[in-house]
């Protein structure tokens, strides 16, 4: 909101509700057609039914590990794929921005390094490619919302839970999890962090559309930066505490990759036959040339840098756009 303000001089003056204030999660997508926000965020995983392409390339989360990348390449994707496109213009949905969580690596009661650790243990897992991951390589995934993880690892119902690495200390998860291993193991970006009603953007002037554009660019930046930064800090903060953090061995990485590569394979008949999609090898094709894209150009720049950052977002994404037409439905 303090980005919009400045940006606009004044004239473009958000209000931020924030958690359940107006509305619960997975109402927000309703929230935004109605009108009852003119814009909010919304975790597309919620609403499968509602949003099936946005969620067909969700599929892909456990093939991707780098937030900077994803952030910024599925924002593109999502504004540039016509396919995607037309899911939001038919819920009345401008979408600007992206959001996408660092990669979820694994807590653990007991240490976890390789193969013949993970026989057995009973791991919170996020979502279905990772469940069957962990499933083939002898793991047993568990099914429960992150805020009982730490209730399952305090009692032992759980060995291990897999998320952000901000949740050893967000979540206090290092008091009954001294073991992490830096395993991705997925990660979410699934619907629009900046997604606008569309009467409302409609109502506003392509300057003001601009500013909004500029101001989500460095707002994703920065988000992305945060993201890494508060990871890190929590991963030294429980060696601190008493807790040890590994790198997975050879085997653990190498299950890993060849499950990515199967994951990948599967993901345009799952696009099809779940989803619904028409064309889904076009989809997930399309999807991966944007995540491989913005691979080669985040390498180029200080990944530190989110005034760099936002340069190159408007540079290949906002500055492609018109905002005198883009988002104003018929």
């Amino acid at each position: 909101a303090e980005i919009v303000e400045e940006l606009s001089g004044g004239d473009l003056q958000p209000e931020v509700y924030t958690g359940t204030v107006l509305l619960e999660p997975r109402a927000s997508l309703q929230g935004i057609m109605d009108n009852v926000v003119q814009v909010a965020h919304h975790a597309a995983v919620y609403t499968p039914s509602e949003l099936p392409v946005a969620n067909a390339v969700q599929e892909l989360g456990f093939n991707y590990d780098d937030p900077l990348v994803a952030i910024m390449a599925v924002t593109e994707f999502s504004i540039e794929n016509a396919v995607q496109q037309q899911e939001w213009e038919d819920h009345g949905i401008v979408y600007l921005g992206a959001y996408a969580t660092p990669a979820y690596i694994i807590f653990c009661r007991e240490p976890v390094r390789n193969l013949e650790e993970i026989q057995g243990m009973r791991i919170r897992t996020a979502g279905s490619t990772v469940s069957q991951w962990v499933e083939e390589v002898g793991g047993i995934p568990v099914n429960v919302p992150s805020s009982e993880m730490y209730t399952g690892l305090e009692r032992g119902t759980l060995d291990c839970a897999s998320n952000a690495p901000s949740d050893l200390i967000a979540r206090s998860l290092y008091e009954v999890a001294e073991h992490t291993t830096l395993l991705p193991t997925g990660m979410y970006w699934a619907g629009p962090h900046w997604g606008y009603n569309a009467e409302f953007w409609a109502s506003l002037s392509p300057e003001q559309r601009h500013i909004l554009m500029e101001a989500t660019a460095l707002s994703m930046a920065r988000l992305a930066i945060n993201y890494v930064a508060e990871g890190d800090e929590a991963l030294a903060q429980a060696v601190e505490l008493g807790g040890n953090v590994y790198e997975p061995e050879a085997d653990l990485i190498a299950s890993v990759e060849e499950y990515r590569a199967r994951a990948l394979e599967m993901a345009a008949v799952t696009a099809e036959e779940t989803y619904g999609v028409e064309d889904g090898e076009a989809l997930i094709a399309d999807f991966v040339s944007y995540m491989d894209k913005w691979a080669d150009l985040i390498a180029s720049v200080d990944r530190t840098d989110e005034n760099a950052l936002a340069a190159l977002a408007m540079q290949e994404i906002y500055d492609e756009i018109d905002p005198a037409t883009y988002g104003v439905y018929e």
